[in-house]
């Protein structure tokens, strides 16, 4: 067959076709410089360095090894980071798939058939066919040039939802991180808190004793027993609910490591594990919002709405269609494949919409606001991660001042209680003021503890507020 002289020109035009639609282009960053009105100053002990990112591996910063290969075997074991991957790889073919609308199509197409035709076929006579056997096979192309770029634009689609897939895993890898750390410190402050009130009791049994040694010496009335025991009582109560707080954290932190709370038991993780990172890299909003996975993910989302309006544009324009088949056709199997009944066929088919009830014109227009509502999501996202670095800012300000001010509570209680204990071994205080004195340096105790532990969960916090490092 012959190939005329235009078919290379017309092969360039259809492949330098136009795309019709909006090119995307990524949203310019916010212009603010700061993510608070407060100062970035937290404490002496610990401060911020704005415009320093965070390295890879954060938590390492907490300076515990035991931390460090837990959230390894996180990583590696975690059924959510594996479901996540599985997703990402979905997406991924997904792209491969659309791309292949570019090329031409070919198969290979077979027929065996019998057939009888009716006499009505060849009207009024008396001819007819008697049933016949037929045989066909040969390979078939067919191709719909992308003139105006709806098959790109649809390709552009699917890569900007697999690059949504890839942020949604850096987003589970960094929540994943977040918990396992966050839960590591829940476990120590637990157990800080259980260590308090086991402390606290021993102290109620020792006062208790030597209440009802004085009782029998007749120093003592059967109300200041009565008195020690219900302290006594009262601290004993605070064990079980520790004691189950200690119990679910440790359970949540199997599951994080895709273990059966039953199979896997977690390190016995204790405050002093952990050292405080005196220094906090701090993102620029800016650079924020080229990092964090969720707002690069809500990013990917907009750049696919910003497709779909390129793919309902090309459905207003003309289709072309072309086909093209070589066969093979016998009346018996022995006649296949001989050059006597070879036959071909070409066509090109022209599609172009003229009226569709308004449908087309719809769906644009459809698509046109569902990037508008993207683009809004995309800056509400922004908004909340901003939202949530400040929060995290300021909690460690007053994580500070909360920590010093429960230190000194407790210096203040600890003495007040020496000085109870000393007037009563003189005979100018009872049990009363001793068991106040306790009560106040129980109370003291735990404050201390709890708003430790809190600075620990807020500065770990804003690593994550910061975007984490992703995979």
């Amino acid at each position: 067959m012959k190939i005329p002289h235009s078919f290379p020109l017309c092969l360039a035009a259809f492949l330098s076709a136009c795309t019709v639609g909006p090119d995307f282009k990524n949203p310019e960053p916010p212009a603010t410089k700061s993510y608070t009105v407060e100062k970035d100053v937290l404490s002496s002990d610990q401060h911020i360095a704005l415009g320093k990112q965070i390295q890879a591996e954060w938590w390492t910063l907490f300076a515990s090894q035991s931390l460090n290969d837990m959230i390894k075997q996180a990583i590696a074991d975690n059924y959510e980071i594996a479901a996540a991957k599985e997703t990402l790889a979905q997406a991924q073919e997904t792209v491969n798939a659309e791309s292949g609308g570019l090329l031409p199509q070919v198969g290979l197409n077979g027929t065996a058939g019998r057939q009888k035709y009716g006499v009505a076929l060849f009207g009024p006579s008396n001819f007819t066919i008697p049933p016949f056997s037929y045989y066909e096979v040969g390979p078939s192309l067919s191709w719909t040039p992308d003139l105006f770029g709806g098959t790109r634009r649809g390709i552009e689609r699917q890569q900007a939802l697999a690059e949504y897939q890839a942020h949604q895993l850096d987003g589970v890898y960094v929540t994943l991180t977040g918990n396992v750390v966050a839960l590591s410190f829940t476990i120590a402050a637990t157990k800080a808190e259980i260590s308090a009130a086991e402390q606290i009791i021993g102290e109620d049994e020792q006062t208790l004793k030597l209440v009802q040694e004085a009782f029998h010496a007749g120093s003592n009335t059967k109300v200041d027993i009565l008195s020690a025991q219900s302290q006594l009582d009262s601290d004993q109560a605070l064990l079980p609910p520790l004691q189950q707080q200690l119990s679910v954290a440790r359970h949540a932190l199997s599951i994080l490591l895709g273990k059966a709370p039953a199979d896997w038991t977690p390190p016995d993780f204790e405050m002093n594990n952990f050292t405080l990172p005196k220094e906090l890299p701090v993102s620029l909003p800016s650079e924020l919002v080229r990092k964090r996975p969720d707002i690069l993910a809500s990013e990917a989302n907009l750049h696919a709405a910003s497709a779909a309006i390129g793919i309902a544009t090309a459905n207003l324009y003309p289709k072309i269609t072309l086909t093209a088949n070589v066969m093979q056709e016998a009346l018996t199997p022995g006649g296949l494949f001989k050059s006597a009944n070879n036959a071909w066929a070409l066509a090109g088919g022209l599609t172009q919409p003229i009226f569709s009830g308004g449908t087309l014109a719809a769906e644009k227009s459809e698509a046109e606001h569902a990037y508008e509502a993207a683009l809004a999501q995309y800056q509400q996202i922004i908004l909340h991660a901003f939202g949530q670095v400040a929060d995290a800012l300021t909690a460690l300000q007053h994580d500070s001042e909360s920590v010093a001010a429960q230190q000194q509570a407790v210096d203040t209680a600890s003495a007040s209680l020496t000085l109870a204990r000393k007037s009563r071994q003189a005979g100018n205080s009872g049990l009363l003021q001793i068991q106040d004195a306790q009560r106040k340096l129980a109370e003291a105790r735990f404050g201390l503890i709890r708003a430790q532990s809190q600075r620990f969960l807020d500065t770990a916090q804003l690593f994550v507020a910061l975007g984490g490092s992703p995979l």
